[in-house]
C-alpha cells in the first residue's frame, strides 16, 4: 500500500518537472522569436542544451540552457545561448555577427529539395 503511494507520488513529481521543462522551452522559444525580430535576424531553431535541478525564489525548479540558431543572410548560421532559472530569463548571449542586409538576402521560393526557386513556372529551367 505504501509502495503504491510512493510510486504514484514519484510519477507525479517526474511529470511535474517534465511539464515545467516544457513550459520553459515554450517561454524560451517565444523570447528567442521576439529578440530575433528585434535584432532583425531569422530564427532557425531553439533547443535545450542542458538542464539541472536548482532552487529559485519560487522553490525547487530547473536551471536550463537553451541554444538558438539564427541567420543574418539566409546562408550563414550563428549560435546563441539563453540561460533560464525557473521560468525567468537570466541571460542571453549573442555571438558577434554582421549586420543583416535584407536587400541582398536570398528568398525561399519554390519547392524543397533542389527546386529551381520558382523560375520553373516562367520557363527559366530547361
Amino acid at each position: 500500500m505504501m509502495t503504491d503511494f510512493l510510486l504514484i507520488a514519484g510519477v507525479v513529481i517526474v511529470a511535474a518537472f517534465f511539464w515545467q521543462l516544457r513550459q520553459m522551452a515554450e517561454i524560451c522559444r517565444q523570447f528567442a522569436e521576439r529578440e530575433s525580430q528585434r535584432q532583425r535576424v531569422q530564427l532557425l531553431s531553439v533547443a535545450m542544451s542542458a538542464a539541472r535541478p536548482a532552487f529559485s525564489s519560487s522553490g525547487l525548479g530547473w536551471k536550463a540552457s537553451f541554444q538558438f540558431e539564427f541567420s543574418t543572410d539566409g546562408i550563414n548560421q550563428f549560435k546563441g545561448h539563453i540561460h533560464m532559472l525557473g521560468k525567468r530569463i537570466q541571460k542571453i548571449e549573442w555571438p558577434i555577427f554582421p549586420e543583416p542586409e535584407w536587400s541582398q538576402a536570398p528568398t525561399s521560393r519554390g519547392s524543397m529539395g533542389g527546386g529551381c526557386g520558382g523560375s520553373c513556372r516562367s520557363g527559366g529551367c530547361r
